[in-house]
């Protein structure tokens, strides 16, 4: 079955079956690499958890996965997949969930669950980050847009560094394991895709700090003392916090690493 739904030719075969197109509303483009799907499989080991997978598809990767071991929850949007997948995931052991994503209630799923999917575009980011402040994952292996894994990976002074970039490294170790050309996916897309792998820490979300982040980086134009300025932070008491860490003036808020915002932040609010 894999092997048949593992080129453009098989896929075409089986949505022209079904009645079906890829829908690029939903971010739909099919992995259709047996090289690259074996590189995923192999980097969300070991299963010592449940396994979720957001936007099976065609269930080539959900297929490969409960091969593999994995005990899967596909959470599919798109309806009109509901005979494809039926089809694809025949006589496998996995838990189908129609439903958006963005709505399943991912607060309570068990403990040290994972995630393992190639995401649609248009909801990579907030279902990331939602993930993250959780707690209840062990590790999160998915695919996105490059543009969006290097800033996930951006370290200080560099252009994708941003409130992405500080919000996954407070909550996890990031990697970018490799990329996949287009022509890795049919129908092919337009962007490079690349595969992250996150290792929560299991800290606890810090609402004081990540006010402050978004503060920081809303004018990215501007100095870090003008953004927290603009944003009703206390003049006087922003210019006092730099001077103790030992910042110039001057500093724009993507010259610091998560510790200098976690010490401003301590600094600032202290004086409240």
């Amino acid at each position: 079955m894999l092997e048949a739904l593992l080129s453009p030719k098989g896929v075409r075969e089986l949505l022209r079956r079904h009645g079906l197109y890829a829908d690029k509303r939903l971010g739909q483009n099919f992995l259709v690499s047996f090289a690259h799907l074996r590189r995923i499989v192999e980097a969300a080991k070991p299963f010592t958890g449940p396994v979720y997978e957001v936007g099976p598809g065609l269930g080539v990767l959900t297929r490969a996965l409960a091969e593999a071991g994995a005990q899967v929850t596909a959470i599919e949007k798109d309806l009109r997949l509901k005979p494809v997948l039926e089809e694809t995931l025949r006589g496998l052991p996995v838990h189908l969930v129609f439903a958006d994503a963005l709505a399943y209630p991912w607060e309570e799923v068990p403990e040290n669950s994972l995630l393992v999917a190639n995401l649609p575009y248009n909801i990579a980011t907030p279902l990331v980050t939602r993930l993250l402040r959780t707690g209840r994952f062990a590790r999160l292996v998915f695919l996105v847009q490059k543009e969006v894994a290097e800033r996930m990976v951006a370290r200080p002074n560099t252009p994708s560094y941003g409130l992405l970039s500080l919000r996954v490294a407070y909550h996890a170790q990031a990697e970018k394991l490799f990329d996949l050309p287009p022509g890795a996916f049919f129908p092919p897309p337009k962007v490079v895709s690349s595969l992250v792998r996150l290792t929560p820490r299991k800290v606890p979300d810090d609402p004081a700090l990540f006010q402050l982040l978004e503060a920081a980086f809303s004018k990215r134009r501007k100095t870090l003392k003008n953004a927290l300025t603009a944003a009703g932070y206390p003049k006087e008491e922003v210019e006092e916090a730099l001077r103790s860490l030992g910042l110039p003036p001057d500093i724009r808020a993507e010259a610091l690493d998560l510790s200098h915002f976690q010490r401003l932040k301590d600094l600032l609010y202290t004086r409240v």
